[in-house]
């Protein structure tokens, strides 16, 4: 998967991984190669692979949420990395499958590591010269977060090209979705790059135009 090099000061590789073909993204900073990997889902060695590609030492692993698919890989990494893992508390239960939340997926896959740091809305990601804010988007599960920073913004489940995360698992809320996105993404200007956790790239522009999804109220 491609990301077009549109910010002199980062690098960003991307994988589809796992069963459920996942997006994880590597984000670096040119200058100090320090480096960010969100969604590690599956595929460890593939992952930190493509990190030694890139030259960088990360610094945070971030998950969008708590969904075993975009946190499969988190233990490995971490312990292969040394970075701090962070997602947003609301999440921890269903990562963890202490509930019935957690149970949709087989106990086959490996138990995450507690999260270092608790993300809220508006904390900061600081990976040397890049900056990130978390968005609180809770919908597709409670604690369902956004990256935004330097013309992007990693949606996870969130926001897809002509799409909206899913709403009918335990946790799910189509209609606070859409008023999260409509209310916190949407807001951003058209050229905002949209990452998605599946699926292809997109703009908040083409979505604010002809996503099905945001011209209807669930």
């Amino acid at each position: 998967m491609a990301i077009p090099d549109f910010e002199e000061k980062m690098v960003v590789g991307a994988l589809v991984v796992g069963p459920f073909a996942s997006n994880c993204y590597i984000v670096g900073s040119r200058a100090t190669k320090e480096g960010l990997i969100i969604d590690p889902g599956a595929e460890a060695e593939a992952i930190i692979q493509e990190v030694t590609k890139l030259g960088l030492t990360i610094k945070t692993i971030v998950a969008t949420h708590g969904h075993i698919d975009h946190v499969g890989a988190v233990g490995p990494i971490k312990e292969a990395t040394g970075a701090i893992f962070a997602m947003h508390a609301d999440d921890i239960e269903i990562m963890t499958g202490h509930s019935r939340r957690g149970s949709m997926f087989s106990s086959s896959w490996p138990s995450p590591p507690t999260p270092d740091l608790r993300l809220a809305e508006g904390d900061a990601i600081n990976i040397g010269d890049l900056h990130f804010t978390v968005i609180h988007t809770p919908g597709h599960t409670p604690g369902g977060i956004c990256l935004l920073g330097d013309g992007l913004i990693f949606t996870g489940d969130t926001l897809f090209q002509s799409s909206i995360g899913r709403y009918d698992m335990p946790g799910g809320d189509g209609a606070l979705l859409v008023e999260n996105i409509q209310s916190k993404l949407m807001v951003l200007s058209d050229d905002t790059l949209v990452l998605p956790g599946h699926g292809p790239e997109t703009t908040i522009g083409q979505e604010r135009q002809w996503n099905p999804f945001l011209q209807n109220i669930i």
